[in-house]
């Protein structure tokens, strides 16, 4: 059996794992990532596609967003439509100039592989990493295709589900809620480009229409929890998309339905994000409803944290990986809440009445004209909508690391 080594093993090449990598290479680390698909399958899923404002800031710093901010779109405003009324919120000008950019996130996995690879970076694609055990030192061996991989550390950048987790005792359980209702999930041909988020509030169930790229945009409908998506042809998707959004005239029109899904709505937070030498970040610790577009933000956010932690640690800071804990728990919270908060806002109470359910949406329509008009209530929910502020970056992180980065940045 093949026994390699290194000091930080990452699992999982979404955006929280390559992220982190590059900055713990940049660090001079060694550092060995894994990821179970291949590379053409990891580069073709189409997931997110809406990044903070922080969050692109933080890796245009890194010289990490080159392409980006060259092919990607800045929105600063959503429209959200209630009982015929259509309220556009100006969250760019709300947050004092915070706005998100629309750009893939398969676009910018390929992005970070691409540069991790010319940065002389490696990457297992195709290696599912089978199991994290323990040596006699507490120290994870990795079990993977190639044979054992012995680390320092290491980080589960895996998802929900993912190995590292698993190998926690308690499997980084923690509590969550499963919603009492799901989304049916389309990417669709447009026939124009999708000019700002556009959400329903609708007594027929909520609605959702994002942009994507020029001719394809993604779409939501609120069905019924537990729903197969078998009772939803592409006729049946395409009229209830047009009835709850209120499609038509300059408003872009789905056409050819290119993928479709039921996406369970759950949203959970592990009791911890560390054990030993085991670390999480992302998904593998925190699973966020698509709701206001926080899952891929906070798994970046996650690992320009670790990307400070994990160096200190192995300088002998033994606080610095609770730290990294305690911070990015309390981030999770923070997001959970502002995404459940908007849940609570597009959706109308399970079970309602037909006859309460006008009552129902002209309460909703009140905080939605609240959270449109200049005040601190307005300006509160475009900055968390929009990612306002700014992720720990080289400033902040160990002398040796702030150089090394400071370095490789400053040479581009």
């Amino acid at each position: 059996m093949t026994i390699r080594s290194t000091t930080v093993a990452v699992v999982g090449a979404g955006p929280a794992g390559l992220v982190l990598a590059h900055l713990l290479r940049r660090a001079g680390l060694d550092v060995t990532v894994h990821e179970r698909l291949t590379r053409s399958a990891l580069e073709g899923a189409a997931r997110a596609g809406v990044l903070e404002h922080r969050v692109v800031e933080y890796l245009r710093r890194l010289g990490l967003a080159d392409r980006l901010t060259a092919e990607g779109e800045r929105h600063g405003r959503c429209e959200i439509s209630c009982l015929g009324e259509e309220v556009t919120v100006d969250y760019g000008a709300l947050s004092g100039g915070a706005r998100h950019w629309v750009y893939p996130q398969q676009l910018l996995v390929r992005d970070l592989v691409d540069r991790y690879l010319a940065d002389g970076g490696t990457i297992a694609f195709g290696s599912p990493v089978e199991a994290v055990v323990p040596d006699a030192a507490g120290r994870p061996v990795l079990r993977t295709p190639d044979g054992e991989l012995r680390a320092a550390y290491a980080v589960g950048c895996d998802g929900a589900h993912g190995v590292v987790a698993a190998a926690f005792p308690d499997g980084a359980e923690g509590p969550g809620r499963r919603y009492p209702y799901d989304w049916l999930t389309v990417l669709a041909r447009i026939d124009r480009p999708v000019a700002a988020v556009r959400y329903a509030v609708h007594a027929d169930g909520f609605a959702g229409m994002m942009p994507r790229t020029a001719d394809v945009g993604r779409f939501y409908l609120e069905v019924p929890a537990g729903e197969r998506l078998e009772g939803w042809d592409a006729d049946r998707i395409r009229a209830a998309l047009v009835h709850r959004l209120g499609l038509g005239g300059a408003a872009p029109v789905p056409g050819e339905l290119l993928e479709t899904g039921v996406l369970r709505m759950r949203g959970r937070v592990a009791r911890r994000m560390r054990h030993g030498r085991l670390l999480l970040a992302g998904d593998a610790a925190h699973t966020v409803t698509p709701s206001g577009a926080k899952g891929l933000n906070s798994a970046v956010a996650d690992a320009a944290d670790l990307a400070g932690a994990l160096p200190a640690a192995l300088d002998g800071d033994d606080g610095a990986l609770d730290g990294y804990q305690r911070r990015r728990l309390e981030a999770a919270w923070r997001t959970q809440e502002f995404s459940d908060r908007l849940l609570d806002l597009l959706h109308l109470p399970a079970g309602l009445p037909p006859e309460q359910r006008e009552f129902a949406l002209r309460l909703r329509l009140e905080r939605i004209r609240r959270i449109a008009a200049p005040g601190p209530e307005g300006a509160a929910f475009a900055r968390d909508y929009a990612g306002a502020g700014e992720l720990a970056g080289p400033g902040v992180w160990p002398p040796a690391q702030r150089s090394a980065v400071a370095s490789r940045t400053t040479a581009r």
